[in-house]
Formats: structure tokens, C-alpha cells, sequence
């Protein structure tokens, strides 16, 4: 019995593996662009809307390239994030259990959506050591099934790969989803023992940014 040559196993592996993880790249992408769509037309009707209850309150929408953009509501700035890797899932995960997997287990590789939640002040005025939160992830197939994981809304709505299609108004709910948890998060005042002692670099780097 022959075994394979390596050259035939290197083209084998390029036509059932990695075209495939670029058929999930170009489906994560384009969703990810209509992503961006999606927040333009819900930051354009919400600033319509906020001019009449109240000016003082910045929404706004800001591409920052390819792979990255920001919704700014209020106090809070929301950071979408497409990963430019495909990744699988563990085979711990309960995802392998479906019937939709083991008809094709290609289907486990997904592209992947980051969800940030910041302080829009933390950027405003630089304060490099102020945290931001990963409030959610939304993973997405080749055949554009979805799921995503994350706070509240984000981590039960939107939990069934096998039967969820991602489409305009499946993106919208996501976004909605996440501008309202951030908005429901409010910051909690640390205890003064925590805060009472202050170094001097602390201070000055606070004055300069």
C-alpha cells in the first residue's frame, strides 16, 4: 500500500482545510460589513431622535478601518472589533453535540466579533490605565449561522448556531442589545481605603492627560 506523498497531502489539506477557513473569512467580513450599516442607520435615527429630548448627549458613529468601528452613546463608547483569524470551537464544547455539526463538523470554524465596552471619556482624555469590558462575541460560520455569547440580552437571545441565520435585522438586535447593556451599567464609587493613598507619578500623570 502507497502511502501519500507529502506534496499530495499539503494540496489536500489547502483544498478541504484552509479554502474552507477562507470561505468563513469572507462570510465573517462581509457580515461585518453590513455590521457597519446597520450602526450608521441606528446612530443616525437615535441622534434624530436625541436632538429634541436632550443636545447634550453625543451619538455618533466612527469607522476606524477595515476591521474596526465605534458607536459613541452618551457616557459610553462601544468598540465592534472583527478578529481577522478563524478559529474552531473546543471539542468540549456542547456545540459538537448538534446534528448540524456531525453532518459536517467544518461547520464548528468561525470568524469572530468582539464587543467593547469603554468610557468614552477614558479616550477623551487619554487615561491609559482606565479598563474596558468584553461585553460580548458573535461567532459566525461559512454558511452564515450564528451565535453569540456575552452580558445579559447577548448571552441568552442568540444561542442557537444550528437554527440562527445572521441577517440586517439580527444585527440590529445585537447592537441594540449591547448599547442597552452598556447604558444599564453605571459606575460604582471604589472604597475609600482603596483610594486614600496616591503616589506622586499618579497624580502628575492624571494632570497631564
Amino acid at each position: 500500500m502507497n502511502l501519500p506523498l507529502p506534496h499530495d497531502l499539503i494540496l489536500k489539506t489547502l483544498k478541504e482545510k484552509s479554502s474552507m477557513k477562507q470561505d468563513v473569512y469572507d462570510t465573517t467580513l462581509k457580515n461585518f460589513t453590513l455590521f457597519k450599516s446597520v450602526a450608521k442607520k441606528l446612530i443616525i435615527e437615535l441622534k434624530k431622535e436625541m436632538v429634541v429630548i436632550d443636545k447634550r448627549l453625543a451619538i455618533d458613529y466612527r469607522e476606524k478601518g477595515e476591521f474596526e468601528f465605534e458607536l459613541r452613546v452618551a457616557g459610553d463608547l462601544l468598540i465592534f472589533s472583527m478578529h481577522t483569524n478563524v478559529f474552531e470551537f473546543d471539542k468540549s464544547h456542547q456545540i459538537w453535540k448538534s446534528s448540524y455539526v456531525k453532518e459536517d463538523m467544518t461547520r464548528t470554524f468561525c470568524g469572530i466579533i468582539n464587543i467593547y465596552n469603554f468610557l468614552n471619556d477614558s479616550f477623551k482624555y487619554n487615561r491609559m490605565n482606565d479598563l474596558g469590558y468584553v461585553i460580548g462575541r458573535v461567532f459566525i460560520n461559512k454558511e452564515n449561522h450564528f451565535f453569540a455569547e456575552g452580558k445579559r440580552q447577548l448571552g441568552f437571545l442568540y444561542n442557537d448556531l444550528v437554527h440562527s441565520i445572521i441577517d440586517e435585522e439580527a444585527i440590529r438586535c445585537i447592537i441594540e442589545s449591547s448599547i442597552l447593556y452598556c447604558l444599564s451599567f453605571d459606575l460604582f464609587t471604589p472604597p475609600f481605603d482603596s483610594i486614600k493613598e496616591v503616589s506622586v507619578n499618579d497624580m502628575q500623570a492624571a494632570t497631564e492627560s
